[in-house]
C-alpha cells in the first residue's frame, strides 16, 4: 500500500511541478513542434541558404544543397564552410609589434594605456595588421559543376523547379530541382561528430556524364568580411592531391604556415582530377544514377577515409533527435494568435542555429561559423547572448563546452597580462579575440566592461546546474580572478565616499565618449550582482567574504537617474535629449531585465524608464539582441504583452529570415546574438527568475503555452 501511494504521489508532483506550465500531465510533443518549422526554399532568394554542422564546424549550401553558386550568394547570406580550428595570418613581414597599439590616457589622475586604433603613421598599419590577424578560413567551397546539352555550365537561371527543405528533427536537407528537365534530388547532412558533410546525389545527369563535383578553395580576404568568393591570388597558396586510392582521395591546401587537408570519399566510381588552379572534379562513372559523396575537412593528415553518407546521415538523425529530446521545450500550438506561430518558429529555428554555430569549446563569433565577421573573431561582450540561453533550456553541458576556453592558460595569461599594464589586480577579459586569446586593437572595445562579469554568470548557471564541490573547484578560480579585477576598477571619490566605474569607459550602449564617461546604469547593476555572487562562492567553499569586494559593493555608487528615469550613464545627464542617445542598444533596460532585482533599482523609476525607451527610442538604429533584452525588462516588470510585443517588433534589425537568421544588415546578414537572446527571453517569459511567485510571467494571459525542461533565471 505504501508503494502504490508513494508511486500515486509521485505522479500527483509530476503533474504539477512547476516546470511546466499549466500543469499539463502529457509532455510536449517535440517532434511535432520541431517539425511544423521545416524550412521550404524554393527560390534562388541568396538569403535563403541554409546549414548543416555540429557546433564546431558548419556547411552552408544554396538551393542545390551544395556550394555551387557562391557568387550569387555572395550578396546573401553566403555559402560558408568554417570551423573552430580553421585560422590564418599573413606574415608579419614589417615587423609590427603589439605595442604600437597601445595610447596612454589619462584617467583619474594616472596613466592608462589599451590598445586602439592608433592612425598614426606607421603605428596604424600595425594595428591593421594585429585586427585583422588571424582571421577565420573559409576552408573549401563543395559544388556541383553542372552541363546543359550543349556542353555549356549550367547557371543560376538554368535551375527550375526548386523544392529544398530542411528539417531540424534529423538535420537533413533534400534539395529538388531540374536541368533542363532533368532531375537533381540531393540529400545533405553534417556528421556530428566530425568535420564532415555528405550528400546523396540521384540524378540521370551522373550517367550522362553531365554532373560532376568540384571542390575549390578560396583565398582568405583578411578584410572585415570573408564571403568565400575570392579566387584571386593562386600563386599565394597551395593546394594538391596528396594521395587517391579506390573510393577516396586527400587533397592538401596551404595557405603561409597554415596547412589543412579535405579527405574526400564516395561509394561509387568516380575519379578525381585537377581542374582550374586550387580546383578539384570528382568525375562519377557512368554506371550508376546515384553518388554517395563525404567530405571532411581536418588540419590533421588523415589516414582514414572520410566517414561515409550512411554513417553521417545515421550520425545526424541520432545526435540531433537527441539533441530536441534534452533540455528545455516550448509548445506555442494552443494559440491562435499569429504572433504565438511565429515567435514559436523563431524559437525553434533559433534552437537549430545556436546548436549548429555555437556550441563548440570557444566563443562564437557574432556571424557563427558562416562569414567572417570583424575578421572571423569572438567578441566576447557578446558570448551572453550567444550562449546563457543554454544553461536556461537546460542544456548546460553546451554553454560548459565554451566555457573551457576561459580556462586555457594562453588566455588567461593575456587577461592577467591586460589588468597588469592598466594597473589592476586580477584578470581583464579581452573583448575583441582569437582562439589563442589575444587582443584586437579596438577603440571602442577596449573600454568596454560588460564582458568583465559574465565568467561569473555562466560560472553561476554551472553551479545551478550542478550545486557540487566539484563545480566550485572547476571555476573557482575564474571567479575570483575576474572578481579581483572588479574590486581593484573602481576609483574612489573620497569627497563622495563612493567608487565610480570609469572613467575611460565605453557602455555596451556605444555612444559614449571614453574619456568622459562614468557610472553607466547597466554596467553598475552588472558588477554588483556579479562580485556578490562571487562572495557567495567563497562563502560556498567555506572561505571568508573579501573584505575589499564588500566594500566596494557597500560604496559603489547608486544609480544615475534624473527626472523620474535612469540615466544611460551618470556623465550624460542629456541621455534622453540628445538625440545621439538615443541609438545604438537601450541598455539601460538590461538593470533590470537581463539582471535581476538587486536592490540598487527601484521598480517605478524603471517602469518609467521603459516606457520613455519604449515610446522615444530610435528603434530603427539598434541591433537583434536589444529586443529580447527590452522583453525581459518587459517580463520582470510584469508586462506580458509589451514582453511579446518587443520581441516580434517590426524593425528591420529584429527580421527572422525564413530559415531563421536574424537579418541586420547587407553587411550583416546573419546576427546569432539576436536568436540566442531570443530564447534567452523565451526561457525568462516562461519559467521566470528566481522569487517569481507569478506563472509564466511574460506570456499574455489569453495565451495557451506549454513548456518543459526551462530553469530560471537568477
Amino acid at each position: 500500500m505504501k508503494i502504490s501511494l508513494s508511486v500515486f504521489l509521485i505522479g500527483l508532483l509530476a503533474a504539477v511541478a512547476p516546470g511546466r506550465a499549466g500543469a499539463q500531465s502529457a509532455p510536449i510533443n517535440r517532434q511535432a513542434v520541431v517539425e511544423r518549422h521545416k524550412v521550404v526554399v524554393t527560390t534562388t532568394d541568396s538569403l535563403n541558404s541554409l546549414s548543416v554542422g555540429n557546433g564546431r564546424f558548419a556547411f552552408t549550401t544554396d538551393f542545390t544543397g551544395l556550394q555551387t553558386f557562391p557568387q550569387h550568394y555572395e550578396k546573401g547570406l553566403p555559402l560558408g564552410t568554417e570551423s573552430e580550428w580553421g585560422w590564418h595570418r599573413f606574415p608579419n613581414k614589417e615587423g609590427y609589434k603589439f605595442d604600437q597599439s597601445l595610447r596612454t590616457y589619462t584617467l583619474n589622475g594616472r596613466p592608462v594605456s589599451y590598445a586602439v586604433q592608433v592612425k598614426t603613421p606607421g603605428n596604424k598599419e600595425a594595428v591593421d595588421y594585429f585586427r585583422a590577424n588571424p582571421h577565420r578560413l573559409q576552408l573549401g567551397n563543395l559544388g556541383f559543376v553542372m552541363l546543359k546539352k550543349n556542353g555549356q555550365k549550367a547557371g543560376v537561371r538554368d535551375i527550375k523547379n526548386i523544392k529544398q527543405e530542411l528539417n531540424p528533427w534529423t538535420g537533413e536537407i533534400k534539395s529538388h530541382f531540374t536541368v533542363e528537365g532533368a532531375a537533381v534530388d540531393v540529400l545533405t547532412v553534417g556528421h556530428q561528430g566530425q568535420d564532415a558533410v555528405a550528400v546523396r546525389v540521384s540524378s540521370e545527369l551522373l550517367k550522362a556524364g553531365r554532373l560532376k563535383v568540384a571542390l575549390r578553395f578560396p583565398f582568405p580576404t583578411a578584410g572585415w568580411a570573408d564571403m568565400a568568393v575570392d579566387y584571386s591570388h593562386p600563386e599565394q597558396h597551395q593546394s594538391g592531391i596528396a594521395e587517391q586510392k579506390p573510393g577516396r582521395a586527400l587533397v592538401s591546401h596551404q595557405l603561409d604556415t597554415t596547412r589543412y587537408f579535405v579527405a574526400l570519399s564516395w561509394a561509387q566510381p568516380a575519379t578525381l582530377a585537377a581542374g582550374q588552379p586550387h580546383e578539384f572534379v570528382l568525375t562519377p562513372g557512368r554506371q550508376s544514377a546515384t553518388l554517395e559523396l563525404s567530405c571532411q575537412f581536418t588540419p590533421l593528415k588523415a589516414s582514414a577515409a572520410a566517414p561515409t553518407f550512411a554513417a553521417t546521415l545515421a550520425s545526424s538523425r541520432q545526435q540531433w533527435a537527441a539533441f530536441w529530446r534534452s533540455g528545455g521545450a516550448v509548445d506555442f500550438g494552443g494559440t491562435p494568435d499569429p504572433r504565438a506561430q511565429e515567435l514559436e518558429r523563431r524559437v525553434v529555428l533559433s534552437q537549430y542555429l545556436t546548436r549548429l554555430h555555437n556550441a563548440g569549446s570557444q566563443p562564437p563569433q557574432e556571424t557563427g561559423l558562416l562569414l567572417n565577421s570583424w575578421y572571423g573573431r569572438p567578441h566576447l561582450e557578446m558570448h551572453w547572448w550567444h550562449a546563457a540561453h543554454f544553461a536556461l533550456w537546460g542544456r548546460p553541458e553546451i554553454l560548459e563546452k565554451s566555457l573551457t576556453w576561459y580556462a586555457r592558460p594562453d588566455v588567461q595569461a593575456v587577461a592577467r597580462g591586460i589588468a597588469q599594464r592598466q594597473g589592476y589586480a586580477g584578470w581583464r577579459w579581452q573583448k575583441m579575440t582569437d582562439p589563442w586569446g589575444e587582443e584586437g586593437p579596438s577603440s571602442v572595445g577596449a573600454f568596454l566592461l560588460w564582458q568583465q562579469p559574465h565568467t561569473i554568470y555562466f560560472a553561476e548557471e554551472a553551479y545551478r546546474a550542478h550545486p557540487n564541490a566539484a563545480t566550485l573547484k572547476l571555476y573557482q578560480e575564474r571567479v575570483a580572478q575576474t572578481a579581483e579585477f572588479m574590486a581593484s576598477f573602481p576609483f574612489y571619490e573620497q569627497e563622495k565616499d563612493r567608487y565610480i566605474l570609469g572613467k575611460g569607459v565605453i557602455p555596451a550602449q556605444e555612444r559614449f565618449k571614453a574619456e568622459e564617461t562614468f557610472n553607466p546604469t547597466f554596467e553598475l547593476v552588472y558588477w554588483h550582482w556579479a562580485l556578490d555572487i562571487a562572495q557567495q562562492w567563497r562563502e560556498r567553499q567555506g572561505q571568508p567574504r573579501n573584505a575589499k569586494w564588500d566594500e566596494v559593493l557597500a560604496k559603489l555608487s547608486k544609480l544615475p537617474e534624473a527626472n523620474g528615469v535612469y540615466l544611460a550613464t551618470e556623465s550624460a545627464p542629456d541621455s534622453y535629449t540628445n538625440p545621439e542617445f538615443k541609438t545604438d542598444h537601450p541598455s539601460v533596460l538590461a538593470a533590470l531585465g537581463v539582471m535581476p532585482a538587486t536592490g540598487q533599482q527601484d521598480a517605478a523609476t524603471m517602469r518609467r524608464t521603459f516606457d520613455l525607451v519604449w515610446r522615444d527610442w530610435s528603434w530603427n538604429d539598434t541591433w537583434g539582441w536589444d529586443f529580447p533584452m527590452t522583453s525581459m525588462t518587459a517580463t520582470r516588470l510584469g508586462l506580458p504583452e509589451k514582453a511579446v510585443d518587443a520581441l516580434l517588433m517590426k524593425v528591420q534589425k529584429n527580421t527572422y529570415l525564413p530559415n531563421g537568421h536574424n537579418y541586420q544588415e547587407g553587411r550583416l546578414p546573419l546576427y546569432l546574438p539576436g536568436n540566442g537572446g531570443l530564447l534567452a527571453a523565451v526561457a525568462l517569459m516562461c519559467a521566470g527568475y528566481d522569487g517569481c511567485k507569478e506563472a509564466n510571467p511574460g506570456i499574455p494571459k489569453n495565451w495557451k503555452v506549454k513548456w518543459e525542461g526551462l530553469q530560471k533565471m537568477p
